[in-house]
């Protein structure tokens, strides 16, 4: 079944990982699919392997001017906008402290990962307006659940992005604009240099911690969550964070530890 059959797609962030994976997935289900990116030969190499209905626009997400050329394009390309994935975002580090982290790391993330996402959202909300009927999906993070998964800086730039969806649901379901969060677990074969050898590492090591056993989160999970989203089967969802994380954000794993020692 073509859940997305005719719909009008930008996903920004889409050269690669979770974009990549969703531009793929979004296409197969009859979509017609716009990807933004700054890595224009993986974009442009996507578009080719993909051939009919799918193009690529050079945009850097924290440019007002490039997504605003990017929805102008896409509408005069295919004469409207029926979902928005804002997804273009970056992980400043692996790992430290609000002790070592420079105001320049808190920026940068910042600027790529929450003002990039209000700008997508601005700039699609704008036409959607006009058609009365929308979708806006943004790629949040399990961090907004539960604490220590990630630096302060990404937790902050995330946060960020859970509040505005909220506030966008609020304010534009007036319009017919559903606005969601798809927040994912960690997804190892979504990070850019890493080898096959060093992916199958972490995501052993991320299962390990994980609650739900027998399954690994990769691109292609957190894809299928957003194709829901974006889907006429949540014609009705709006205001969602919906948290791909095998239920690692409601559990606490030092009692089931504790009482496995015994």
């Amino acid at each position: 079944m073509n859940r997305l059959e005719g719909k009008v797609v930008i996903i920004t962030g889409g050269a690669h990982g979770i974009g990549a994976t969703t531009v793929r997935l979004f296409h197969q289900h009859g979509a017609k699919v716009v990807i933004a990116d700054i890595q224009d030969h993986l974009g442009q190499a996507i578009t080719k392997e993909l051939g009919e209905n799918v193009c690529y626009i050079h945009c850097d997400a924290t440019n007002e001017d490039d997504i605003s050329n990017l929805v102008d394009t896409t509408i005069a390309k295919y004469g409207k906008l029926d979902i928005m994935f804002s997804n273009a975002g970056i992980v400043e580090r692996p790992s430290g402290s609000i002790l070592d982290t420079p105001k320049s790391d808190l920026e940068r993330v910042i600027n790529v990962n929450t003002i990039g996402a209000f700008l997508a959202a601005k700039h699609a909300a704008r036409v959607m307006a006009l058609q009365r009927k929308g979708c806006i999906i943004f790629t949040a993070s399990a961090c907004t659940s539960i604490a220590g998964l990630s630096t302060p800086a990404y937790a902050v730039s995330k946060y960020g992005i859970l509040g505005l969806a909220k506030s966008l649901a609020a304010e534009l379901g007036g319009c017919g604009i559903r606005v969601n969060c798809v927040s994912p677990y960690a997804v190892m074969n979504s990070i850019q240099g890493l080898s096959e050898v060093e992916v199958a590492k972490g995501e052993a090591i991320m299962s390990a911690i994980g609650n739900l056993k027998g399954q690994v989160l990769r691109a292609e999970g957190v894809a299928q969550a957003a194709l829901y989203l974006a889907s006429d089967e949540a014609n009705y969802v709006s205001g969602l964070n919906l948290v791909v994380d095998g239920g690692f954000s409601i559990v606490n794993p030092t009692l089931i530890m504790a009482r496995d020692r015994l």
